[in-house]
Order: C-alpha cells, then structure tokens, then sequence
C-alpha cells in the first residue's frame, strides 16, 4: 500500500487536444478517492497516466515515494478493474484469477493459498473451477477484482467497473467494493461518471470538468458547500435548482429578501453572517441554488414559514410518486441561469438550454413528502427553507461564501 501523489500533471495528445490540465491530487495510504464527472471530463485520462497505459506531458505521478513517469505500466505495482470484464474464457475462474501469479513463475502452491484467499473474500470459492461464460455479471466482476487483489498492489485503479451491470447489481457490487477496499485497506482511485457511486463509495470525492479539477472533499462536505455552479448542479440527484434572483436587505432586522420574478423569499439574517461574501452582492443578481429536499408542500410544512421559511406559488406540471417521497416539478418566472457551467452540466444531461433565453421561466424540482396531495395541474404552494439556500457569482460561478481580504490586510 502507499501514497499516490499527481503534481501538476497535464496531458496533450499529438493533436493538440488537452485532456488534463495541472491536476494536483493526494490519494493517501489506504483511501478511496473517487474522480468524477461527466464524460470527456478527463478522469480516465488522469487515472491511465497514474497506471502508465499513457504518457504524462506535464507534472510529476509518484506512487510511494518514488516518480514513476517513466516506469513502464507492469512495474508500477497497481492493478486495475476496468469497464471490461476481460477474463479468458477458455480458463477457470481459478486459472482467470491466478493468471498474472503464473506469469511471475511463483510456487503453485502460494498461488493456490492466494486464489483461495482471494475468493473466499469475494464469495466466489463454490466457483473456483467454472468458466467464466457460466457465472453472471457480478460475478464476473468479481473475478476480475479477484484478479486484482491477489497482486497486492501498492495501489487498486478501477475504471468504471460497474458501469456493465444492471441497476440492482450495481447496487449490490458498490457495497461489495467498499466492503473489500475497507477491509484490504489498499488505496484505491475509482473512476465513474455516476455521482450516486461517488457519493456511496469514496472517502473523498474529485469533481472534474473539461480536464480541470473543480473541487475534493469528502461526499457531504461537496453536497452540503460545493465550490461552484458545476459542482453544485453536477452533484446530487435530483439535482440543485438553479435560478437568477436579485438580492436586498429586507427591512432594519439585518435580514435579506430575493425577488425571484414577481415574488419574495425572505432569507434570515444568519445567512449573511454564515456568508460574508453576499454583502458585496446586495442590490444585484446572484444564482442562488435550492436542494429539491429543501422544498415542501407548504400545508405539510408546520407554520409554512418561521424564520428560516418563505414560499413560492405556482402550478404543478408533473406529479413523480417515488414511495419514500413525491417529486413535484413546477415552474417560477425566474430568468435561468445560462452560463458555461451550466451548459456543461445541460450537455451531460441530454438537456437544451437554448429555450432558457425565449421566456423568464425556470422549472424546479421539490421532493415533497408523500403525504401531500398535490396533483398534477392543481395549485401549489412551496414552502422553501431560505436559511439553506445556496448562493452563487452570477459571472464567475463561484459560491459565495468568505469575503475577500482588503488590499490593506495583505502583507506586502
């Protein structure tokens, strides 16, 4: 097991094409670090540069304490699980499991323990000595990491591993892998574009876009303070609502109000306390982004407001009761918000933006409790917890939180 460490890394193809930018990553001895984003984003890039099936351009990849930029691939001690099963299916599951210990000319009988090890881990001993063409897709899987594991790697790279299985596999393989990582506790960087499985798995979590690193945290830390508009919207299902309202004080009890279209949210005045940053943003327009569990049907809310309470009216278009709770998807006349970040996430999703400059209106989405009787085309009124609204640079996307220091407290 060991520290991996990308300094700086970059990659250019021969094209011109830039795939990473001064990626600068510390996966510590034993962690899980789950690279995320959507497709084209550059995470199988940077996770085959830390493997050496491609060359680096820019920057330093160490694996210990020793740079391996130039160590070719079946040196560096890692051993991947890719997309791909990519077991022989002419051999065992066995054969499939030992066969990188056969290459190395170890004893049969340490590679007989260690298979045998290996499977017991992975509740594969019953099929030691079927073939691969008999065993389901998880269980491949599980072979494959089987593979893997009898290696004992400094360091585990797994590339979208679950991506071929059905939903409820998925599922069931995402508990199997934290279970083993934990247990084996090697360091392990995992590569998907699905953020419920960087969520659910990673012990922290790297959001990248276009090839750049937006933010790492742990899971909670990036759902509950994202970095910024793509981070905000790219992390969390349903995802963030994000609309453009103007920002002012409300009243002498140092509380704010946003007017989004024609109506008013109050927002308490610990918001301006917990972010700084909003006083250089009163007067002016600012994104602010709504967590769809943030939202409740206003006649199940209580007293529908308190201090941290306002609501917004509208009509429900769609009515999706999921069991443990009901998504309500209405609309506010409330200008969208159309900016790179957006875009980006509007491409990933399969989403048009261009209707967003025809009309004043954004659609959002609240999970209300399945109590409530909303129904499709009926009135609604939507109780929003103001003092957990997130707020955003409508120019930069940045999250506001910190205010800048003045010139005059740098040191110079």
């Amino acid at each position: 097991m060991a520290e991996v460490v990308l300094e700086g890394v970059g990659k250019v193809y021969s094209d011109g094409t830039r795939a990473v930018r001064d990626l600068n990553l510390s996966i510590a001895d034993g962690e899980f670090l789950v690279l995320v984003g959507p497709s084209g984003c550059g995470k199988t890039t940077a996770l085959r540069m830390v493997a050496g099936l491609e060359d680096i351009s820019e920057g330093r990849v160490l694996i210990g304490d020793r740079v391996v930029n130039r160590v070719p691939a079946r040196d560096r001690d890692v051993a991947m699980v890719f997309q791909s099963y990519a077991l022989y299916p002419h051999l065992s599951v066995r054969d499939n499991i030992g066969f990188g210990l056969s290459l190395r000319k170890l004893p049969k009988d340490q590679i007989r323990a260690k298979v045998e090890h290996a499977a017991q881990i992975l509740g594969l001993t019953e099929y030691l000595d079927r073939k691969p063409r008999n065993l389901s897709g998880g269980q491949r899987q599980r072979v494959a990491m089987g593979r893997a594991i009898v290696r004992e790697p400094q360091a585990f790279l797994m590339d979208e591993p679950l991506s071929n299985l059905d939903a409820k596999l998925r599922v069931q393989m995402r508990a199997e892998i934290a279970r083993i990582q934990r247990d084996l506790g090697v360091t392990t960087i995992y590569v998907t574009h699905d953020q419920t499985e960087a969520m659910t798995l990673g012990d922290r979590v790297a959001v990248m876009k276009k090839g750049v690193l937006q933010q790492v945290a742990p899971p909670q830390e990036l759902y509950d303070r994202p970095a910024n508009l793509f981070v905000a919207g790219f992390i969390g299902s349903p995802a963030m609502n994000l609309l453009q309202a103007r920002l002012d004080r409300d009243g002498d009890d140092g509380g704010l109000r946003l007017e989004v279209g024609g109506q008013t949210l109050p927002v308490p005045a610990r918001v301006l306390d917990e972010r700084p940053a909003l006083r250089a943003h009163l007067g002016r327009d600012v994104v602010v982004g709504i967590r769809p569990e943030d939202m409740e049907d206003a006649e199940l809310a209580g007293s529908g407001g308190g201090e941290a309470g306002g609501t917004l009216r509208s009509t429900a278009d769609l009515v999706e009761a999921m069991g443990s709770d009901v998504l309500v998807h209405f609309a506010v006349e409330a200008a969208q918000v159309v900016t790179e970040d957006t875009k980006e996430l509007a491409r990933d999703a399969g989403t048009d933006v261009l209707g967003a400059l025809e009309a004043p209106r954004t659609d959002l989405v609240a999970r209300f409790s399945p109590r409530t009787r909303v129904k499709v085309g009926d009135p609604v009124v939507v109780h929003v917890d103001t003092g957990r609204l997130h707020f955003f640079d409508i120019d930069t996307g940045a999250a506001l939180w910190e205010a800048p220091a003045a010139s005059g407290d740098q040191e110079g």
